[in-house]
């Protein structure tokens, strides 16, 4: 080797070569489907994936509306334990005016410690139920992107996932046929030492 140097030989799979299996060529079919199913299938599922999020983030917000909301009784304050998301806010019955004009009354959660007759902000949907507050803007679209990333990483990951499989159904295959081989092969290779 002059120089270190290596020659690299491109598509050597499908090149014409007397040792060259089936299975070699199905194989490196294989790998391509698979790279370009990961690549491509990847890439659509992510972009399907965040788009469906975000216009179902958007119809959430465009659905729900804040309304202004009366606590029913007293709210004790929060047992939760500390450093806990839901520490300072606990469940309260609360009533508020529904967009029809009826009274309407339901359970939230609000700050730990409110009073009775206190007012709080509840966010309803258009039948005017309490439902949870629509993500905003921006954490609609870093939802939306987790969600393609994910989207993208379980499609790609059930393609290689198959594609192994595969490959290691035409590897048994190759290891059956050298077994056959050297069945017929390895009795002419007798001892012969003199």
């Amino acid at each position: 080797m002059r120089g270190g140097r290596r020659t690299k030989q491109w598509w050597w799979r499908w090149r014409s070569n007397p040792l060259r299996r089936r299975e070699d060529v199905l194989e490196a079919w294989l790998v391509l489907a698979v790279w370009a199913l990961v690549s491509v299938g990847g890439t659509l599922a992510g972009v399907v994936a965040a788009r469906a999020a975000d216009e179902t983030f958007a119809r959430q917000r465009a659905d729900r509306e804040p309304v202004r909301a009366v606590v029913l009784a007293d709210v004790p304050r929060a047992t939760g334990a500390r450093g806990s998301v839901y520490a300072d806010r606990a469940l309260a019955k609360v009533r508020w005016t529904a967009a029809d004009g009826s009274l309407r009354t339901g359970s939230t959660l609000v700050e730990a410690g409110r009073e009775a007759g206190s007012a709080v902000t509840v966010w309803t949907n258009r039948q005017g139920d309490v439902t949870t507050r629509p993500p905003g803007p921006s954490d609609a679209a870093v939802e939306a992107g987790l969600l393609g990333a994910g989207a993208a990483l379980a499609l790609s990951g059930l393609v290689i996932g198959a594609g192994a499989t595969v490959r290691w159904r035409l590897d048994r295959r190759r290891i059956a046929g050298w077994g056959t081989e050297w069945a017929m092969v390895g009795p002419q290779w007798g001892h012969k030492t003199g």
